[in-house]
């Protein structure tokens, strides 16, 4: 049957059809965690999303003889080109039955749409960069995702790689239980905080009531410590609020801090609850009527942890600052009763985060892929 690549352009139908498409596709999956509907909303909303004011985003559905079969979205990233000076397009939000023909033909309009635009490459999946939730699971399949990390059905690795798409770039996610943290490295770093503190570097506890103030100097500790890795484009300021007001209300101060040298913020580490615990069983990602109530209550009472974020400025490196935000989780983790946490996502040629996370006794569990296909002429 003829496969028909629809536009959903600004049709609200359309897009209600698109976020709910994994819904059906995943229906039978005991792992699968549904995306919250109004979250997925605001991220297309070209009003809302700060990263419509400087890209491109156009989104497609795929249907056979009426039934939509998968959907897929096409991305420029003005501000990644610019920033690594390049010429390449991206690709997200790949979902599609186990049908190769449906996949061609979705990675087919891709590749087409980044030809027409004359770029080089396209790199994916990306929803919508590295910034967001970024990578095709390709090992792992055995447990639900941590919050904010993607899934997807173990055979899109080969229908990507039959189209021809390679490896660009590996993530690791690692899982660090509470039980088996390193003693060693604990005492370490609390041994080394001491010593910092006497240098004037401190550490202190991120609440929603610093966010405000805080949130302009973690983007540019972000943005520095950063700058130098596979796939990264700087966070503007208006991203970096945005998001900000987006995890707001899953920040704890117990899990979230910063590091500042005589009151300079020069690191900072953010871990979340795995709030996916509480939102698996949201039918088609629905807060309303009841479901919000269930999320505020379990938000903070999760058996898993993810740390979501952690960076220290170049020149503050090699001190044992990362150590020490370890530390503070795994301290954490034993008295909130909390079984493990997700170390994630972290680059494959990122020696030096890849050796601690295994030097707390951590274990690479889930593996995600960022792919690149090479548009000729």
């Amino acid at each position: 049957m003829k496969i028909d690549i629809i536009p959903v352009g600004r049709d609200k139908s359309l897009l209600k059809a698109y976020i709910n498409f994994p819904h059906l596709l995943y229906k039978d999956d005991p792992n699968y965690v549904p995306e919250l509907f109004m979250a997925q909303k605001d991220l297309f909303n070209r009003k809302k999303n700060p990263f419509f004011e400087h890209s491109e985003v156009d989104s497609f559905l795929a249907k056979r003889d009426g039934v939509i079969v998968g959907r897929i979205s096409t991305i420029l990233n003005n501000n990644y080109n610019k920033y690594h000076d390049c010429n390449v397009g991206f690709f997200g939000f790949f979902d599609v039955v186990e049908d190769y023909e449906v996949a061609k033909a979705l990675l087919d309009h891709a590749v087409s749409w980044s030809k027409a635009k004359k770029l080089e490459s396209v790199i994916g999946p990306a929803n919508f960069s590295t910034n967001d939730t970024a990578g095709l699971l390709v090992d792992g399949f055995h447990e639900p995702p941590k919050i904010m990390m993607t899934y997807n059905k173990p055979y899109y690795q080969k229908f990507v790689e039959d189209y021809g798409f390679y490896k660009d770039m590996d993530l690791y996610a690692y899982i660090l239980y509470t039980k088996k943290a390193s003693e060693k490295s604990i005492r370490l770093a609390q041994s080394l905080e001491e010593r910092l503190a006497r240098q004037g570097i401190t550490f202190r506890s991120i609440t929603r009531k610093s966010l405000a103030d805080d949130v302009l100097q973690i983007r540019e500790i972000y943005n520095d410590a950063w700058a130098k890795n596979w796939g990264f484009v700087p966070m503007t300021d208006k991203e970096i609020e945005h998001l900000a007001s987006e995890l707001k209300m899953l920040l704890h101060p117990d899990w979230c801090f910063v590091a500042e040298d005589h009151g300079k913020p020069v690191g900072f580490g953010i871990s979340l609850h795995n709030i996916n615990e509480v939102t698996q069983n949201f039918k088609n990602g629905r807060l309303f009527p009841f479901n919000i109530f269930k999320l505020l209550r379990g938000r903070h009472r999760t058996d898993y942890v993810r740390i979501l974020a952690l960076g220290v400025k170049e020149d503050y490196r090699k001190k044992g600052i990362e150590a020490i935000f370890f530390a503070k989780n795994i301290l954490q983790a034993r008295k909130s009763n909390v079984i493990a946490g997700e170390v994630s996502w972290v680059l494959e040629n990122n020696e030096e985060m890849n050796a601690s996370a295994l030097k707390l006794n951590s274990e690479l569990y889930k593996t995600y892929r960022i792919y690149r296909y090479d548009i000729d002429g």
